[in-house]
């Protein structure tokens, strides 16, 4: 059995954490390069538009399929354009919800990532809003 050396990761102040320089192999092991690359701030790495960015907590089980769960952490960007195929908040008679948006011959649909859930027809009388586009979850392991 091998020693394992501890490596020094401890950040400056205002530098964000500690950006290792080499990736690490989720398959064979590789040897280990014992320096770090610099430093990395996850707003710079996962926020475009901080202005208009939020996060938000997951609640419930329809976007399972999508690997989103109960307890996970959205970061959401308002300043995108939501596209077909998007997971997006979206109000929908005043309430809110996380689904794929999805254009299916000609008719806006919510549609969930479990079967448990039907898609939601968005009609034109709806009282409805995107309220911005999920770009990365956060979720232990």
């Amino acid at each position: 059995m091998k020693a394992y050396r501890n490596i020094s990761v401890s950040a400056q102040e205002g530098s964000g954490l500690p950006l290792l320089a080499s990736r690490v192999e989720a398959g064979f092991p590789s040897p280990a390069e014992d320096y770090i690359d610099g430093a990395l701030d996850l707003n710079e790495y996962l926020i475009r538009h901080p202005a208009a960015t939020y996060f938000v907590r997951v609640g419930g089980d329809s976007m399972i399929g999508a690997n989103i769960h109960a307890g996970d952490l959205l970061i959401i960007d308002r300043a995108l354009e939501p596209k077909n195929g998007d997971v997006v908040i979206a109000s929908i008679s005043g309430e809110l919800t996380l689904k794929r948006l999805c254009n299916r011959d000609g008719k806006l649909l919510l549609v969930a990532a479990n079967d448990a859930y039907s898609p939601i027809e968005v009609d034109a009388e709806a009282d409805f809003q995107i309220w911005g586009v999920c770009k990365h979850v956060i979720h232990s392991l």
